[in-house]
């Protein structure tokens, strides 16, 4: 005898070759038997996922009212900067419809040659991106830090 033979295996790999009453039974399952089970197991899986989205938007919620509660308490602790803030937003976004409009203009005035040439457009790109996302971020900043009513946020 070998070493094996005396070690118990792993069910993962026994293989029961005997007849037995219960797999002969088994194998009867009709295969509408064998659907409604596959439906139930699918039917508990979704329950579960439907669980932790539930968790999930619960703790985005709690998250969300904890950002609004801190940004409202800096807000109420900075009244006057807060003022200035919304004022800085406003002007900034006077600022930022004139940009959009220039490059509106500088889309329309050049559209052949961003077509046709892929320097033209890496140009204009370079030229316009980096300013237009710079300073839509300073304005998300302000108008945030300005905005004098505390971020509501909807239940799901």
């Amino acid at each position: 005898m070998s070493s094996y033979d005396q070690e118990p295996l792993s069910p993962v790999f026994r293989i029961d070759v005997s007849a037995d009453s219960d797999a002969a039974a088994d194998s009867r399952k009709s295969g509408a038997q064998l659907t409604i089970d596959l439906l139930r197991h699918l039917v508990a899986g979704q329950r579960q996922q439907n669980q932790l989205l539930e968790q999930l938007v619960q703790q985005q919620n709690a998250a969300n009212e904890q950002r609004a509660n801190e940004l409202q308490q800096w807000k109420d602790a900075n009244p006057e900067l807060a003022s200035s803030c919304r004022r800085a937003a406003e002007t900034l976004s006077r600022v930022q419809t004139q940009f959009l409009d220039t490059l509106t203009e500088e889309i329309a005035d050049g559209e052949e040659s961003f077509e046709e040439s892929e320097f033209m457009l890496n140009e204009f790109v370079d030229r316009f991106g980096p300013r237009l996302a710079h300073l839509n971020g300073v304005l998300q900043v302000l108008a945030q830090l300005g905005n004098a009513q505390p971020v509501q946020q909807d239940n799901i």
